[in-house]
């Protein structure tokens, strides 16, 4: 592994970004961190995740939008990233359905901006967010990265699907390396209010009801933030090559003859969301009164992670017990908003 390497980090004040962050902080790397602060949910949440790590004197702070063609060229020119995780998205799958701009302003532009940015620059490697969302109307489980993704259900997962197909032209064209992440329902300490974990939480706590889509028939392959991290980190010390067995008579959708890899990080195991709430139910010792809807727009119904090539790569599998990362979360929660 490399140490003390300049790693541009999109959306560090985000849930993901912030921990990845702390983590290439811990182990000696010096990290440019990017963020927008969007009011997309509340800020203050944003501006204390940053407060864990902005007084380290190997980090850069830095406020811009990666939509932002001119200044997020100039934050490459300045600082020559060796390496980047681009995490800044305009995330929610619901979110995509009532404003699509914002997904095409972030999602699609500045993914663009961000690619441009790493090849002129000479970035060695690009690791960026996709999202188990791209499987789409795909049924069969756990999800493979070499199934097929031509079939998204909302223009949150198209933007995914289209960042990897971006990212492979600048591999083909330009040789610059680039894996994409394919995260499954992350959660844990720091998470989003706009997450069901965060939602039931505060809901439960007051005493309010909570919605349970599709009637409490969702599983989700719910993935600790830890083990997201870890395989972040793992994943962007190993920089691709190219596939030299890959064939266009039999072409593999994880790889290519261009420096290029997709992966899942997510668990392999399907929970039951029903499951998920009596865990949170048992965490704060109080029972939730459940508003079942129907499925939503946009919604997949089931997710579980086939991990088999992230484990083949890089020696990394997600094991956190779901029990465990809600404990964890529930007693963040109660730290950070009821002391």
């Amino acid at each position: 592994m490399q140490r003390n390497m300049n790693v541009l980090v999109t959306g560090a004040a985000g849930f993901i970004g912030s921990h990845v962050t702390m983590r290439l902080l811990a182990r000696g790397d010096r990290v440019v961190g990017v963020d927008n602060l969007n009011d997309y949910y509340d800020p203050a949440l944003k501006t204390a995740r940053l407060a864990r790590f902005s007084d380290n004197p190997a980090y850069t702070d830095i406020r811009a939008d990666i939509s932002d063609r001119p200044a997020t060229a100039d934050i490459f020119a300045r600082h020559k990233p060796h390496r980047v995780v681009h995490l800044a998205a305009q995330a929610g799958v619901r979110y995509s359905i009532t404003n699509p701009e914002a997904y095409i302003d972030s999602n699609f532009v500045g993914f663009g901006n961000i690619l441009e940015g790493c090849r002129h620059s000479g970035t060695e490697h690009l690791v960026y967010a996709s999202s188990s969302s791209v499987y789409g109307a795909n049924t069969t489980l756990p999800f493979s990265v070499r199934q097929n993704v031509d079939h998204p259900l909302s223009l949150y997962a198209a933007s995914k699907k289209a960042n990897e197909l971006m990212a492979h032209t600048y591999s083909s064209l330009f040789h610059l390396p680039t894996t994409g992440l394919r995260f499954f329902t992350v959660y844990g300490p720091w998470g989003r209010p706009d997450m069901a974990l965060f939602l039931f939480t505060k809901n439960i706590l007051a005493g309010k009801p909570i919605d349970v889509f599709n009637y409490g028939k969702h599983t989700r392959g719910f993935t600790y933030i830890d083990d997201i991290v870890e395989g972040v980190v793992r994943v962007l010390d190993t920089v691709p090559q190219p596939n030299r067995s890959w064939s266009g008579a039999a072409p593999d959708s994880a790889t290519s003859l261009a420096p290029y890899r997709v992966y899942n990080i997510g668990s392999n195991t399907a929970t039951p969301l029903l499951r998920y709430i009596e865990l949170i139910e048992q965490a704060l010792g109080k029972k939730a009164e459940l508003n079942y809807l129907p499925l939503q727009p946009g919604d997949v119904p089931d997710t579980c992670a086939d991990v088999d090539d992230l484990m083949n790569d890089v020696g990394y599998r997600p094991d956190t017990p779901v029990e465990t990362g809600v404990g964890n979360f529930v007693d963040w929660y109660r730290r950070h908003y009821t002391g």
